[in-house]
């Protein structure tokens, strides 16, 4: 009896020890890194995916790469417009706050577009054609597969390829 006392504290104490260094690693400073709040996203310019005046902030990955996993956010003004673009990789879109407007096609036509609130989430398949637009402020998230890349239906809306 005594010997299977001493087993099951001697079993137990592993299990508890172990559970110790898995909460410990868990809980390691390199989760900073890897965990934010609204207040600590770091957000710049958004590259010229997009026309000037959204912002941007990478939060996992490299959405340059040429492979591996990418989460993006893109914070729009009231009224900003992206045009008829598509992806040759899947998007998964997550909208945080305002009101994403996205319309299917190869023509910006506002009268099509179709709301979505936050809390909504969308994904398109690759070579979907779309268009968005940002009704008050607009925070989305994005994540995909890298690279992320916009092909714009018109040449001349890719603001990558402006003067």
């Amino acid at each position: 009896m005594k010997r299977h006392l001493l087993l099951t504290v001697v079993v137990g104490g592993m299990f508890f020890s172990a559970g110790l260094a898995l909460t410990s690693a868990a809980h390691d400073s390199s989760h900073e890194k890897n965990a934010f709040t609204p207040n600590t996203i770091s957000w710049v310019a958004a590259p010229p995916l997009v026309s000037p005046g959204a912002q941007f902030a990478v939060l996992e990955g490299d959405p340059t790469a040429t492979t591996g996993d990418f989460t993006i956010r893109l914070k729009m003004p009231d009224g900003f417009r992206i045009a008829p673009h598509w992806h040759p990789n899947r998007e998964n879109v997550t909208i945080i706050s305002g009101t994403f407007k996205v319309g299917m096609g190869d023509e910006f036509d506002s009268s099509k577009m179709k709301a979505f609130v936050a809390g909504s989430f969308a994904f398109l398949d690759p070579n979907m054609h779309h268009y968005a637009m940002a009704s008050g402020e607009t925070i989305v998230q994005v994540h995909g597969q890298s690279p992320l890349q916009f092909n714009y239906v018109n040449p001349g809306d890719d603001p990558s390829k402006s003067k």
